[in-house]
C-alpha cells in the first residue's frame, strides 16, 4: 500500500522542473507558479513589468521556493526568446510553459475598432503561437519533451450578449491553436493543453463580484453555483504539467463549473 502511495504520489509531482509562467504577476498566473513551486518546480515568473516581476519573485523566494524573474513582451518574438533563455540560464532547459498572459477590450460589435480587435488579437492569439514556438525549439532542442498549457476561456466555444467579439475570436482561435500544435509536437514528447475556465475571482473583477444582483446572475447560469476561483486553475495546471496527464494532448479542459454543459 505504502509503495502505490508513492508511486501514485510522483505521478504529480514537479521536482527539478523548470517552469516557465508567462504573465505570472497576475493573480491567475502567479497562484499557478506557487503551486508549481510547491510541487517541486524550479520556475520564472515572466512579465513586461519589471517591477512586478521582482516583486512576485521576491515573495515567493522569502518562501523558500526556487524562482527567478524574466522580462518578456508577447508581442515580440525577440523579447520571448531572450526572456526564455534567462531564465534557462539561471534554471536549466524549460520542461514546462504556462501562459497566462491576456487582455480584453469591450466593445460592441458593431462599433470594435481595428486597433483594439489587432491589439487583443495581437496579444492573445498571435503572443500565445509566439510563447509556444519559443518554448518548443528550445524543448526540441534538448531532446526533452515538454508541456505547454494556455489560460484559455468558456469564451473559446460561447459567445455572449456583450462586446466581446475580438476576446472570442482570439481564445477560439487559440483553442483550435493547440489541438494544431498537439498534433505537430506530439512526435518530440510535447505535450499542448489549455485551461478554459470561466469567471475566476480575481482584485481585477472583484467590483462586478461584489455586486449582489450581478453575483446573484452570474452564479444562476453555474450549474455548481459558484465562481472559479484562481486555485481551481493552479490544480489543474498542476495535473496538466505532471506525469498525471502524460497521455493528454490537444485538449482543452473547461474548468467552467457546468457552464458548456449547459449551454
Amino acid at each position: 500500500m505504502v509503495a502505490d502511495i508513492e508511486r501514485y504520489t510522483r505521478l504529480f509531482g514537479l521536482d527539478g522542473r523548470v517552469v516557465l509562467v508567462a504573465g505570472g504577476t497576475g493573480a491567475i498566473g502567479s497562484e499557478i507558479a506557487r503551486a508549481m513551486a510547491a510541487f517541486g518546480a524550479k520556475v520564472a515568473i515572466a512579465g513586461h513589468s519589471q517591477e512586478h516581476c521582482e516583486a512576485t519573485t521576491a515573495q515567493l523566494a522569502r518562501e523558500g521556493y526556487e524562482v527567478v524573474g524574466t522580462n518578456l513582451d508577447v508581442r515580440d518574438a525577440a523579447s520571448v526568446v531572450d526572456g526564455i533563455a534567462a531564465a534557462e540560464a539561471q534554471l536549466g532547459p524549460l520542461d514546462v510553459l504556462i501562459n497566462a498572459v491576456g487582455t480584453h477590450i469591450e466593445q460592441p460589435a458593431e462599433a470594435v475598432t481595428l486597433e483594439a480587435w489587432d491589439t487583443v488579437l495581437d496579444v492573445n492569439l498571435r503572443g500565445a503561437f509566439i510563447l509556444s514556438q519559443a518554448a518548443a525549439q528550445s524543448m526540441i532542442a534538448h531532446h526533452k519533451g515538454g508541456s505547454i498549457i494556455h489560460i484559455t476561456s468558456v469564451r473559446s466555444v460561447l459567445g455572449i450578449r456583450r462586446g466581446y467579439a475580438a476576446y472570442c475570436a482570439s481564445k477560439g482561435g487559440l483553442g483550435n491553436l493547440i489541438k494544431q500544435l498537439a498534433s505537430e509536437w506530439a512526435r518530440y514528447g510535447i505535450r499542448v493543453n489549455g485551461i478554459a475556465p470561466t469567471f475566476t475571482r480575481t482584485p481585477l473583477v472583484a467590483k462586478y463580484l461584489n455586486d449582489p444582483d450581478f453575483y446573484a446572475g452570474l452564479i444562476s447560469r453555474i450549474p455548481m453555483g459558484r465562481v472559479a476561483e484562481t486555485i481551481d486553475l493552479s490544480g489543474c495546471a498542476v495535473f496538466l504539467a505532471s506525469d498525471a496527464s502524460s497521455f493528454i494532448t490537444g485538449q482543452n479542459i473547461f474548468l467552467d463549473g457546468g457552464v458548456t454543459a449547459t449551454q
